[in-house]
């Protein structure tokens, strides 16, 4: 197996690059690994290396410890702030997930346990999301007289519906692992033991596929998901498809599906 670790080191996340996949894992326990600044600061980081560091096809974010993928912001980081300084924490937080979500290298993440309030806002920032028989997801923000900030009153909805999310966020009720598969919040459920290699296999099969047609599907669906008469997400997809045409891996694509022989892409 193929270990190697990033150039850089963060505070709050363990890194390691496996088989051209990057395994990201926040790493407070302690804290049911809670995001505070430090860890926007270390995400926001290591998504930059991640899109520069040309070893890297893929990044899998997944939680340390048995207990939680991340179980929410980090509240004593809440003290004292007024409106402005809460609208600039938003923001900040936004921006990190924007970055997870516009990558042009799929983002999975490995949900192990609590993915709550921001937890559930960074695995829904992420392309699609795997989690462990006990995973529990919710907004529970209403629970402190808020309302989820870093994206999640939009991305729930995407996902499972506008009548679903109203439900979800105004009860901050959790829902299982099933229930999640159920709605389409995850694409599959496995064991704790198995969540880790079943997304790095799905990684891998992704890997084998033209790297410019996966950005370019990741742009596109981005765009239909983020406008309401996908008029520009049409438009976006016909953009898109012209610029693939033009590449190798197009010309290997078709050229190995005539001769009955297996692609292989680089990503020219």
């Amino acid at each position: 197996m193929n270990k190697k670790n990033l150039k850089m080191s963060y505070t709050t996340l363990l890194t390691v690059i496996e088989n051209n996949t990057c395994i990201i894992t926040i790493n407070r326990p302690d804290k049911l690994n809670a995001l505070n600044k430090d860890v926007f600061t270390d995400l926001d980081n290591v998504m930059d290396e991640v899109i520069r560091n040309t070893e890297i096809k893929s990044a899998i974010i997944t939680g340390a410890g048995p207990k939680a993928f991340v179980a929410g912001a980090d509240i004593t980081e809440f003290a004292g702030l007024n409106k402005d300084q809460a609208m600039a924490l938003a923001q900040r937080g936004q921006d990190v997930f924007f970055k997870i979500e516009n990558s042009p290298k799929p983002i999975v993440a490995a949900v192990n346990g609590f993915a709550l309030g921001g937890g559930c806002e960074l695995a829904m920032a992420c392309h699609f999301r795997l989690c462990s028989e006990n995973a529990k997801f919710g907004q529970p923000e209403v629970n402190l007289g808020l309302i989820p900030g870093y994206g999640g009153t939009q991305r729930l909805t995407q996902l499972v519906g506008k009548g679903k999310s109203m439900e979800l966020q105004m009860t901050g009720n959790m829902i299982d692992a099933n229930e999640a598969l159920q709605l389409g919040l995850v694409n599959h459920v496995a064991t704790t033991e198995s969540l880790l290699q079943k997304t790095k296999d799905i990684l891998q099969v992704v890997h084998n596929k033209a790297p410019v047609a996966v950005s370019k599907i990741i742009e596109c669906i981005n765009t239909a998901v983020v406008n309401d008469d996908n008029i520009s997400g049409y438009k976006k997809e016909v953009a898109a498809f012209g610029e693939c045409f033009i590449t190798d891996d197009m010309k290997e694509g078709t050229t190995a599906f005539l001769e009955k022989r297996k692609a292989i892409f680089t990503g020219k």
